[in-house]
């Protein structure tokens, strides 16, 4: 049984959450990211004109915070 586990023992591989951990914590992003919008009276995801209220750069700062976090973190996540 022993021999059998250390045959075995390089042909193991790491295991990481990646796509489905990166896509839960894209979502959440995005969730946050439409109620910020909201807060500040507009439409998430529409053209803005060059001139975009503070909000909405603050808005779009803290998405693209959120955005790389999830790609630092996330695609990191072992399995449980």
């Amino acid at each position: 049984m022993r021999s059998a586990l250390l045959i075995a023992l390089p042909f193991i591989s790491m295991a990481a959450a990646g796509p489905i951990a990166y896509g839960i914590c894209q979502t959440g992003c995005n969730t946050v990211a439409v109620a910020c919008y909201a807060a500040a009276g507009l439409t998430f995801g529409t053209i803005a004109a060059p001139a975009a209220p503070a909000a909405i750069l603050g808005c779009n700062a803290a998405l693209g915070t959120c955005s790389a976090t999830c790609a630092t973190v996330a695609l990191l996540a072992p399995i449980p």
